[in-house]
């Protein structure tokens, strides 16, 4: 659906942030990659694009979800799955409310197994030289939504 070059950690935060104008209430991005791959940058530059450039956005490696609630608009819950163990375990979280009501960006999202709602979009980051490379695909009205989107 779409791809980018992003030769630099700035790029990828860019990415992030012209994605974010695009999210709406119940939407899930599932952000793949390896380790460093720029799951978390990518997820920071959209959060601070939502909620100012001066909001701390912490890695959820080891709290497993932050959240941040706006005065007006959705909440955004970044989630981190990489040290479940289980897909159950992701359900304890409370994740079902955040599919209905927030904008839920998702690292390591297979980890949810059969959870993983099917209406989501796909945001994979591949190292790619000195840089990265991110492919953006999902069904429903993302294709629409996500037209013209540059950095």
């Amino acid at each position: 659906m779409a791809e980018f070059d992003l030769p630099d950690e700035a790029a990828t935060l860019a990415l992030g942030a012209a994605l974010a104008r695009r999210l709406r209430a119940g939407d899930v991005v599932a952000l793949r990659g390896d380790l460093g791959a720029g799951k978390t940058a990518l997820a920071r530059g959209l959060i601070r694009a939502l909620f100012g450039a001066a909001i701390e956005v912490p890695s959820p490696t080891f709290t497993l979800v932050q959240t941040y609630d706006p005065p007006d608009g959705p909440a955004v819950w970044h989630v981190d799955l990489y040290r479940l163990e289980q897909p159950e375990e992701a359900i304890e979280l409370g994740l079902e409310d955040a599919f209905a009501d927030a904008v839920s960006l998702i690292e390591w999202p297979d980890r949810l197994g059969p959870y993983l709602p099917a209406r989501r979009l796909d945001l994979t980051l591949t190292h790619a030289g000195d840089g990265r490379r991110a492919s953006l695909a999902g069904g429903g009205d993302w294709p629409a939504r996500l037209k013209g989107l540059s950095l």
